[in-house]
């Protein structure tokens, strides 16, 4: 391509809603422009890496033995109101009505159409397993969509959908589609790490998140330094402590408390490590209940673990004030254990404490010397906190590392969740219906390219991996309209490597040299050729690779065979 014939123009300045870098980096490259919140058109550069991505997912897939189809984005509520999603999903399912007031949705996902399309043609576990998926636009009705197409309300998804007789054959699908993703994430030169992960709106038992590394990732990751375990933080879990509790060894003590509402307050106020108290949450139970969740008080909850437990509203919602004073006798800041007549959850390490600082139920008091059993009965010990570097890992061997991440896959496990509402059955070897056990396989196709961005940039713009940059190599004439030998040199070189079969993107536009360089390094082309007056006089090509920091020559009739041993194997 031509970059004199190509319209669209980097942008110097970066726009004021950019707000994480890749988005920042998309919108002056060119790659893509906002259409509104949310919503993005894909310009001709960024849809190269666009279909780059997909073209390495369908050849994954198909090798897999998945087979591609493409189901209707409108899907009708009849559907989701079978598999129960209708009322359980939430405010990001876009409901329409049609002209004839129907209802339909926005399809978020396909989990329900795929499994009408499984119950009208799959009748024998002799058609089974299969594996279904597609390429297709989805979307979301984020509540505040941000950070450009990293999370924006459409977006491309491939996601993939397999049925089998039993759970053998789904473990089996599962780690196939396992293995297919990490071939992907490979070939698109990215580093990444799958982890475990919670099931979140999908559902099922067992699912595996893969995350793109990068400092700005808006998930952190828990990982062993002694093995290969690794879990989002929302699944990681969080072990109780190995030695076991001390007995009490101070009495039980009022102490007033002005002003102390948080933790820290109260740490400072007392003269104490934070992690000599305890924080008593009260959340929203089940059947007009509340519940009061226990961490310690240099510890965070774990909304996703305490939302699991008996008795606990899914979602996880705090109580309000009102609820809280009915409950406890006293507002938010000085909830306390001692008396409390709610079903009680306490994490592991706050139940391991002795004699420790909770509040008295009681405006600006606080107890003192408080002890499980002695003081407080009938606590249940659960884990409920984030995990913390440096905590032992669930595994046994190590301990717990905390890195950033970008979600781009995530593989679950099913099971009967669909099938059994939706009556999606075949006959097994004896003859008899049983319901199919199912997987489902996400990617975020233009979440690819964006977590890329993150992991590969500096200063001055985007360094594309070689397997998913728009172009091979970005060939760069220098003052061709004052110099015929330079253009000559360059249209013979544009033309030679193009007939080779290598994507080129040829700067020919009449611009300064500054302008030139600038572009080619916001755009993140991994090699670089300069065609120059002063180079040609001594038979010379320059060439530099997005990544270096300085410039080579090399002679210029040798320029295809020099820029072939430079790409990648």
């Amino acid at each position: 391509m031509r970059l004199s014939q190509y319209p669209i123009n980097t942008l110097k300045e970066t726009p004021a809603e950019a707000e994480v870098l890749s988005h920042q980096l998309m919108l002056r490259s060119g790659l893509i422009r906002r259409l509104a919140a949310g919503l993005y058109s894909w310009l001709p550069m960024g849809l190269r890496t666009l279909q780059k991505v997909e073209r390495i997912i369908r050849e994954e897939m198909n090798r897999a033995g998945a087979l591609e189809l493409v189901m209707p984005v409108i899907q009708p509520a009849e559907l989701w109101q079978e598999s129960r999603r209708w009322s359980e999903y939430g405010p990001e399912l876009l409901r329409i009505k049609d002209r004839h007031q129907r209802d339909f949705v926005a399809g978020p996902t396909h989990e329900e159409v795929i499994t009408d399309i499984a119950r009208r043609d799959l009748k024998s576990y002799r058609q089974l397993p299969v594996n279904f998926y597609q390429i297709q636009t989805k979307f979301r009705d984020e509540v505040r969509p941000r950070f450009g197409v990293m999370r924006a309300r459409e977006f491309i998804m491939k996601d993939a959908y397999s049925f089998h007789v039993d759970e053998a054959s789904l473990r089996e699908g599962y780690r196939a589609m396992y293995d297919a993703y990490t071939r992907i994430f490979t070939r698109t030169g990215l580093t990444f790490r799958a982890v475990r992960a919670d099931s979140g709106a999908i559902g099922g038992d067992v699912s595996q998140e893969f995350h793109v590394l990068a400092a700005s990732g808006e998930d952190a990751i828990a990982f062993s330094d002694g093995d290969d375990y690794a879990a989002n933080l929302e699944a990681a879990a969080a072990l109780p402590p190995s030695e076991p509790r001390r007995a009490p060894q101070q009495p039980l003590n009022k102490v007033a408390t002005p002003g102390a509402r948080t933790i820290e307050e109260l740490a400072r106020f007392l003269k104490i490590e934070p992690a000599r108290c305890v924080k008593t949450l009260i959340v929203e139970g089940t059947e007009d209940t509340v519940v009061a969740l226990v961490v310690r008080g240099d510890h965070e909850l774990n909304a996703v673990k305490a939302q699991k437990l008996p008795g606990v509203a899914n979602p996880l919602r705090m109580a309000s004030a009102e609820r809280v004073v009915k409950a406890t006798g006293t507002e938010p800041g000085y909830v306390g254990l001692v008396g409390l007549r709610c079903r009680v959850y306490a994490d592991h390490s706050a139940f391991a404490l002795a004699d420790f600082v909770c509040g008295a139920n009681e405006k600006d008091m606080h107890l003192t010397g408080v002890n499980w059993d002695r003081d407080v009965t009938g606590a249940v010990a659960a884990d409920i906190r984030n995990a913390l570097e440096g905590d032992p890992s669930p595994s046994g061997r190590g301990h717990l590392k905390i890195a950033r991440g970008i979600e781009v896959g995530h593989i679950f496990q099913l099971g009967r969740k669909y099938s059994e509402p939706m009556k999606a059955v075949v006959l097994d070897e004896a003859g008899h219906e049983v319901p199919l056990y199912m997987g489902c396989y996400g990617i975020g196709v233009t979440r690819i390219v964006a977590a890329a961005i993150e992991q590969n940039h500096d200063e001055r713009g985007i360094i594309w991996p070689e397997p998913i940059a728009p172009f091979q190599v970005v060939l760069v004439a220098l003052q061709l309209q004052k110099s015929t030998r330079v253009r000559e040199v360059a249209e013979r070189l544009y033309a030679e490597l193009a007939a080779a079969g290598i994507e080129v993107l040829y700067d020919d536009r009449d611009a300064r040299p500054g302008v030139k360089f600038a572009d080619a390094e916001l755009l993140g082309i991994p090699h670089r050729l300069v065609v120059a007056e002063r180079g040609l006089d001594a038979g010379k090509l320059e060439y530099r690779h997005r990544r270096d920091a300085q410039s080579t020559e090399f002679p210029a009739d040798d320029a295809l065979a020099f820029i072939r041993s430079r790409f990648a194997p």
